[in-house]
């Protein structure tokens, strides 16, 4: 009983440790800045949580970074790091833009929503495919491919958004033209997040954990991830292992990309993605590369997220304090684990 006591504390301080020095960096930033940190506090929790509207929208964050980041675990795990999440959300939103304009007046809406969220599905996973196909074949480091095709993504989606999907009768950058009512995600009244976001979420964390926990293929990933040249010798097929993992990382991806594309914006925008590829990542070291941190770690920066948007509005304060605070923590919680490896190693006297 002592020992799980022990091991529940040293945990418990493992993740109060790094949000104590976060907040207390931040803190000492206000007070620099002439602030006053309890009304920045209270405005970013406002902005997060004070009307039914703020939590809709901090939810609505929510649900594609938790996707996001369902899908880094994979990569992860396996010991890649895909910045391309970026590019595999727009991709995916590209796609459900191509099918809505496609099917949105032929498919009932049952069928409809089902296959826009597929086919979002589908380019991201492909789009993800084509970065493992480059890392595995082209032996070009996965970091440098994947911030290079997603800048193409975002080139692609303003070429479409002013080209050949423009608004017809004008030509202009906010977007293209609105879904027609039966291609948006349903809502709960009066509300704009509905049960199938939240069910994509749960699904999507479920089947992550699943995978990574319980079948022989989770356990391949995490052997390449711990040391890929032990695991080619154990039997791993490395490469169709990468393959597997970009794709599949891909698929969570474009499904944020359809999510953002019908349930938020109802139509493809040039910032479909709001970033949330590149914060998916923090979240997912947040939380320990573990599936069941991953929804409370996304709710926590998604509500920094929107509740930062808050500070312009009533003191004045750059909404970037948001960002500062959210890149602090992660840097504090790596620092922490680093040392507690360190100090390991050392009380095993190596």
């Amino acid at each position: 009983m002592t020992g799980a006591w022990r091991k529940g504390a040293g945990a418990l301080l493992t993740g109060l440790v790094p949000v104590v020095l976060a907040l207390a960096f931040s803190t000492l930033t206000l007070l620099v800045m002439g602030a006053s940190p309890l009304r920045a506090y209270g405005s970013m929790v406002f902005g997060a949580f004070g009307s039914t509207a703020k939590f809709t929208d901090t939810v609505m964050a929510w649900v594609p970074l938790a996707l996001c980041a369902a899908g880094l675990l994979l990569t992860f795990t396996a010991g890649l790091w895909n910045i391309g999440i970026e590019g595999q959300i727009v991709v995916g939103a590209i796609c459900t833009t191509w099918a809505a304009r496609a099917w949105q007046e032929v498919l009932p809406r049952p069928v409809l929503l089902l296959a826009l969220l597929l086919a979002g599905m589908a380019g991201g996973g492909l789009w993800g495919l084509l970065i493992g196909a480059l890392k595995t074949y082209g032996k070009v480091h996965e970091i440098f491919v994947g911030l290079g095709l997603n800048f193409v993504a975002v080139a692609t989606t303003n070429f479409l958004i002013f080209g050949p999907w423009r608004t017809p009768g004008r030509a202009t950058m906010s977007g293209t033209a609105l879904f027609e009512r039966q291609a948006w995600l349903p809502t709960f009244p009066g509300q704009a997040v509905g049960p199938v976001e939240l069910v994509l979420v749960a699904v999507s964390l479920a089947v992550v954990y699943a995978l990574l926990r319980g079948t022989r293929w989770g356990l391949s990933l995490k052997a390449m991830g711990r040391n890929p040249t032990a695991a080619h010798w154990l039997g791993v097929p490395i490469h169709r292992y990468t393959l597997m993992a970009f794709a599949g990382c891909g698929l969570f991806g474009g499904l944020a990309g359809a999510v953002q594309t019908l349930g938020l914006f109802h139509r493809l925008i040039p910032a479909i993605s709001s970033g949330y590829g590149y914060l998916a990542i923090l979240v997912v070291m947040l939380s320990g590369y573990r599936a069941v941190g991953v929804a409370p770690v996304a709710f926590f920066f998604a509500a920094i997220t929107k509740g930062s948007l808050q500070l312009p509005l009533e003191l004045q304060l750059d909404s970037a304090l948001g960002g500062v605070l959210q890149g602090v923590l992660v840097l504090f919680v790596l620092l922490f684990q680093g040392v507690r490896a360190r100090r390991k190693r050392w009380a095993q006297g190596e």
